[in-house]
This record gives structure tokens, sequence and C-alpha cells, in this order.
């Protein structure tokens, strides 16, 4: 695999954007296991812009390990400053399949509702009415709580 090339103005805006992260992976003595290599794919792929912190003082092992990286995991190298790498890869497509909960109550549904008039040869009156999960709609086209409200209030009914 080989690692992504940025533009300067690309990698700019990159690296303005990771000043503020915390660093998700830290890369011990042992430097890069397949263990490491692999938590810093899940990363890339769960954050897309991370930072890396190596603790290790050689500054030529530590250039060694971001290309590493950047090569194997198909990364674009934004920045390595002092003992800190951040890498960038474009996160992939999340692809869920909606699960039907059977628990969940219906949304709003919309009715058509027909108010005739009161006078005989007029046309009846077409209204369309929004309902939603608590509500319910009377015989006479009306939208009511399922469950009424109480008229007083818990105080009141306590004290009487």
């Amino acid at each position: 695999m080989s690692q992504i090339q940025l533009t300067p103005a690309q990698r700019k805006v990159h690296r303005a954007d990771a000043h503020h992260l915390n660093p998700v992976v830290l890369v011990g003595s042992d430097g890069l296991t397949p263990a490491v290599i692999k938590e810093v794919n899940l990363a890339l792929n769960s954050h897309g812009l991370i930072k890396v912190r190596i603790f290790s003082d050689d500054r030529v092992a530590r250039e060694t390990m971001y290309q590493q990286l950047a090569d194997e995991l198909s990364a674009a190298p934004i920045q390595h400053i002092g003992k800190l790498l951040v890498l960038w890869r474009p996160q992939p497509e999340i692809t869920k399949e909606r699960k039907v909960d059977e628990d969940r109550m219906p949304g709003p549904r919309d009715f058509k509702v027909l108010k005739h008039s009161t006078r005989g040869g007029q046309r009846p009156e077409v209204k369309t009415l929004r309902v939603l999960g608590n509500q319910r709609l009377t015989a006479g086209g009306n939208v009511k709580r399922a469950k009424p409200k109480p008229k007083t209030s818990l105080k009141k009914r306590s004290q009487t």
C-alpha cells in the first residue's frame, strides 16, 4: 500500500484540525508491533485524523516509524513534531442496517378528515390532521391526547 499524497494547503488544514487533539495511540519501547499497527488502523477508521505519541528518544527511529505507519496503513503523513505524529486517512463509509425495534411506538401519522357542511348543498371540507404517537383521532375529527391531563395539580388534589 502507498501513502496518500496531499497538497500543502490540505496538509495545513489537517494540521490546524489536529492541533487540539490528544494522542490516541502510544508507542512504547517495543516500537511498532502488530498490535500497535492494528490500534492505529482502528483509530484511523474511527477518527480519520489522529495523533500518535512515540516514547523513543531516537529521531531517526521515529521518522522511520512515521513513514512505515503511513505506508502500511495507506494514510497521509500530516506532521511530525517532537515525539508526536499526526496521520490522516479518509474515514470509510459506515453501512448500518436498520434494525426494526418492535418496542418503538409509531411516529406521526397524517389523516384526511371530511367535515360535512351544516348546510345541505355544500361540498364537504377536507382537512389533513397530523396525529402524534400519544394522540388519537375522535369520531368527530378532533385530535385528543391518549391520556387526558389532570384538571387540577397534584398539590391541590392532595389538599382536598
